[in-house]
């Protein structure tokens, strides 16, 4: 895989020897088993994938070319880049502006750039409205475009689903920023609408079905769906495409369930259920499904609590989460800095969106086990300060050779 320039502060030496002996233990990818740090009185269990993916490394590394190459020009970011506030932050500190907040609200009016100015393209990519928006000023949005890949991919094979007749339904949160891009691209091409989650997803079957009168989906569904929606026409022949951070098993469930409900509705057989349903599940994002999977390879050894590192808007963080969440208790934090000693640490409540305290957060216990892991958009070394902030409290220095030397691992 390609090696990405980021910059230096944002590396650990240590996180990457781990992450290089498992890739090396475990080619293909199939042990989602987590690797084992022993200290004695406090045990982490990291998780098998974590941290940086290949497209925020790529939308990193092409903003500080960006500065690199424009010096004394004004440079915008259309928005976050990332949904890490460390990494936006070091950008804003470089002289960066943003144009809208995460939920497309206007902070720089478009009347107050110039054909001299830069515009970065986040890695959730954009609408077609906001590049035809910094065209007609004479910036181009496809010069600095850190447009993840991945997201890409899932615009192409809804592009080609809509080719072929389909009617498209995104599987995403509204207001992020990559389900609207993703929603602007698909609207482009074919009927599309907007579902949160299975909640939605059943609501919108019973438009399917004839449940519903066709009239009240345009208020239940309204603002998620495509100027040319009808749900008496366009119902019946449909891909699911999705926001790569969402939850891969709730993608696959909403899909798994619209295409029971058409295959029932229409009562076709297998021969002919892809004329009314596009099986579309490799449009999943590795990145996510990995780092997923790894938690839940990670939650089935035993441990005390668990540490999700990212930032408080990162969705792809919020569900790492969440997975943890279901089996014990789990701290998500920004950094390092929101722990304040072994008994008081300040963490982030992803469903209530509330900043909340907890005053006794390692247990009293002779071996402490805590689960360890991070969103897509969190820098290795802020995994590791965590790790050594934790292993401070007990009076132990991190010899990074020596906890190399001595890996272990639960398989």
């Amino acid at each position: 895989m390609k090696q990405f320039d980021v910059p230096l502060e944002y590396r650990s030496s240590f996180i990457t020897d781990i992450k290089n002996i498992r890739k090396q233990k475990d080619k293909l990818k199939k042990d989602f088993t987590p690797t084992v740090l022993d200290f004695g009185v406090v045990k982490f269990l990291v998780a098998r994938h974590f941290g940086f993916c290949y497209g925020v490394e790529n939308a990193i590394e092409i903003a500080y070319k960006c500065i690199r190459e424009n010096p004394g020009k004004r440079i915008f970011l259309l928005s976050e880049m990332i949904h890490n506030p460390h990494v936006n932050k070091d950008l804003m500190d470089k002289g960066i502006q943003f144009l809208q907040d995460t939920y497309g609200k206007q902070l720089v009016p478009y009347s107050e750039l110039t054909a001299d100015d830069i515009v970065i393209i986040p890695a959730f990519g954009t609408t077609l409205h906001v590049e035809s928006e910094l065209e007609q000023i004479g910036i181009s949005p496809k010069r600095y475009n850190t447009t993840c890949p991945f997201v890409e991919k899932v615009w192409n094979r809804g592009e080609a689903l809509a080719g072929k007749g389909y009617s498209l339904v995104v599987h995403g949160k509204p207001k992020h920023e990559e389900t609207r891009a993703t929603f602007s691209r698909s609207a482009a091409n074919t009927p599309t609408v907007i579902v949160n989650d299975m909640k939605d997803t059943v609501e919108l079957a019973k438009y399917i079905t004839g449940e519903k009168p066709y009239e009240a989906f345009y208020t239940e569904f309204a603002g998620l769906y495509s100027s040319n929606f009808d749900p008496e026409k366009h119902l019946g022949k449909l891909g699911v495409i999705n926001q790569t951070t969402q939850l891969a098993t709730d993608t696959q469930e909403i899909a798994d369930y619209l295409k029971q409900v058409i295959v029932k509705h229409y009562q076709l057989d297998e021969n002919h259920t892809a004329e009314y349903f596009a099986d579309t599940r490799d449009t999943l994002c590795y990145a996510t499904n990995d780092n997923q999977s790894a938690v839940l390879g990670m939650l089935e050894e035993e441990a005390d609590l668990a540490i999700v590192v990212g930032g408080y808007n990162s969705s792809n963080t919020s569900h790492l989460v969440e997975l943890c969440e279901k089996k014990l208790k789990t701290y998500y934090i920004s950094s390092a800095n929101e722990i304040s000693d072994e008994h008081l640490i300040h963490h982030f409540g992803w469903r209530t969106k509330e900043r909340l305290t907890t005053n006794t957060f390692l247990p009293d216990k002779a071996v402490t086990t805590i689960m360890i892991t991070s969103g897509a958009s969190c820098p290795d070394a802020m995994v590791e300060e965590v790790i050594k902030k934790i292993l401070n409290f007990k009076g132990i220095e991190l010899d990074t050779e020596e906890t190399i030397k001595n890996l272990q691992f639960t398989t």
